[in-house]
């Protein structure tokens, strides 16, 4: 059976997202498109490029995910130091090894280019902050004089998942020289389910399953953030606006197509998981996606 896909960004949470493709392949279900952000663009893009669950699952097994992150060198090591670096280049990593990691991994499939991938089968989402707008990866690269046939798929998985102040933004220049900073996609929707399925749209040319890193909806809807001081505020407002957009598109008929993931205790930047830690996530998007499937009516 055919699909299409949508995946959330999450960080090392989505290494949950390997189970469910794990259960997927067992109900022999394939995907023909898949949209993502951030982590999600990722798992995206491993699957479009050939590689199976099991493929996957060796990936992350033979690495530590700290070796990702390249912090710039400093002659001063003092904290201060750091955090004045990350003012100027506006990210604690430089996310070059992080990108050279991609480059090599997806090679071992053949994929440089969007034109090793099937024609559409691969879209990623990522926020121009420099404009104020949603990026579509590679379908928006005309807006940056870019022919999306040739620009680098670990390059636009880089901007996708340029997290805010924790990796430097990416800077893309459009035909005049003019500098655009371009950051992780779920600044601005952290699941684009709209990639694939409108609003009220009757007829698909296939199934969209959605994967989200979190509960149901409902128990999403029912978890009001507390707000006792500037910090909590903060916190309060950014997320607003990272999930409010997702959740009111998500909120009208399409939670019966989206597999909750419900991971817990594990951070989006928490590049230290053991083994175990590893294993468990998988385990987890695994039998949730199994369940979801066994009530699924497409």
């Amino acid at each position: 059976m055919k699909v299409d896909g949508v995946f959330a960004g999450g960080g090392v949470r989505a290494l949950a997202f390997v189970g469910a493709l794990n259960a997927l392949e067992k109900k022999g279900i394939e995907f023909e498109r898949i949209a993502g952000t951030s982590a999600g663009a990722i798992t995206g893009a491993f699957i479009k490029a050939g590689f199976s669950g099991e493929e996957i699952v060796s990936l992350f097994e033979e690495m530590d995910l700290r070796q990702l992150l390249d912090p710039r060198k400093s002659m001063f090591p003092l904290p201060f130091i750091r955090w004045l670096t990350m003012y100027r280049k506006i990210g604690l990593y430089k996310g070059s090894e992080f990108e050279k990691w991609l480059v090599d991994t997806l090679k071992k499939k053949g994929v440089s280019t969007f034109a090793d991938l099937p024609p559409g089968s691969l879209k990623m989402v990522a926020s121009d902050i420099t404009n104020g707008r949603i990026v579509v990866l590679p379908d928006d690269l005309p807006l940056y004089g870019r022919i999306p046939e040739k620009f680098s798929v670990a390059r636009a998985i880089r901007m996708s998942c340029s997290i805010p102040f924790f990796f430097e933004p990416v800077k893309i220049y459009d035909g005049t020289g003019k500098p655009s900073y371009v950051v992780d996609g779920g600044v601005l929707s952290n699941f684009p389910m709209w990639v694939f399925k409108k609003r009220n749209q009757k007829r698909l040319t296939r199934p969209v399953l959605g994967f989200r890193l979190s509960p149901t909806l409902e128990e999403e809807m029912a978890s009001p953030r507390k707000i006792k001081n500037a910090m909590q505020f903060t916190y309060a407002m950014v997320e607003t606006m990272r999930t409010a957009h997702d959740q009111r598109y998500i909120a009208r008929d399409l939670a019966k197509d989206i597999v909750f993931i419900p991971v817990k205790d594990v951070k989006t930047t928490d590049f230290s998981l053991s083994d175990d830690q590893k294993a468990s996530l998988i385990q987890l998007g695994e039998d949730s996606t199994t369940i979801f499937l066994k009530h699924w009516s497409n």
